[in-house]
């Protein structure tokens, strides 16, 4: 059985972590908060006192560092990972550090005769514990293929986005981009109904648990006409949306409702509107390339 180390035992580390030991590989964590270690020992892992020794009991290395500083960090000195795991080891990137980051670790981890993942994991705290976590993997398919096993211990489902360093990260971020700036919209549109005197109960069949719309269905199809460059013909014109969004930031105005999101999002569907008015709201896409 290979041997497993895991650098990193947060929230989502110590799920890993846990879910690693019950797949049955040894494994050897790390972190800086002392009541961290005493889970994984608690737990049946075993502690190393630096990442070089945790590397010198690895195989693999999984890296939950909190961002690209202190990935850089564990990588490097004298007590650093490099230091210490011996060429032909791999060390899988489980983190969120941004593409310029894991560039910089591959290319260390490369000199050094190692191999890489770049394998950035979707889901929180509760998934990481279910060892049901949504893997974004960039490297070598054969890398990714002699470690299937780690992954399948930590991740329900393993996307292979590319073979360049950086390309899972992106994506991730690309991820994150759109559940952010979605859930900052949806409380926009919260707030504005309320301030409104919507009524709870309307709002949450609506947009909560109730029979409304199915929003995802919409994006997934709008991901779809964007990518395939439908831009016309799909039955949302753009300016349409260009007149319901200022309607909205009309009724934002009249009842104090701050929407900052919805006013950029204006923007951007006003000048397509202006730029392309017999087209789809998705032809925003283009004015966005060319910006």
């Amino acid at each position: 059985m290979k041997r497993v180390g895991l650098i990193g035992l947060g929230e989502m580390g110590m799920g890993m972590a846990r879910n690693l030991l019950a797949a049955g590989f040894p494994l050897t964590g790390l972190d800086l908060r002392e009541e961290r270690v005493t889970m994984l020992e608690g737990a049946g892992g075993a502690v190393a006192d630096s990442p070089a020794a945790l590397g010198r009991a690895s195989d693999v290395v999984v890296l939950m560092p909190f961002d690209a500083d202190q990935l850089l960090d564990v990588l490097q000195g004298a007590d650093g990972l490099l230091a210490g795991m011996r060429p032909g080891g791999t060390v899988i990137v489980c983190a969120t550090v941004g593409p310029a980051a894991m560039r910089r670790a591959a290319k260390s981890l490369e000199a050094k005769g190692l191999r890489w993942l770049d394998c950035p994991v979707s889901g929180g705290r509760r998934f990481a514990e279910a060892g049901a976590l949504g893997l974004f993997a960039a490297g070598l398919a054969a890398d990714l293929e002699a470690q299937r096993d780690v992954l399948a211990a930590i991740g329900d489902h393993t996307l292979r986005v590319g073979v360049q360093a950086g390309q899972g990260q992106a994506l991730k971020l690309a991820s994150l981009l759109f559940y952010a700036v979605t859930s900052v919209g949806l409380m926009e549109a919260l707030s504005l109904a309320r301030r409104a005197e919507v009524p709870d109960a309307a709002l949450r069949e609506v947009f909560g648990s109730g029979e409304g719309d199915d929003g995802a269905d919409h994006f997934r199809e709008l991901a779809d006409h964007v990518l395939a460059r439908r831009f016309s013909g799909t039955d949302n014109q753009v300016r349409y949306t260009a007149k319901d969004l200022d309607l909205c930031l009309q009724l934002g105005r009249e009842t104090g409702a701050p929407l900052r999101v919805t006013g950029a999002a204006f923007e951007l569907v006003r000048a397509a509107a202006e730029r392309f008015p017999d087209e789809d709201k998705q032809s925003v896409m283009v004015l966005l390339e060319d910006l």
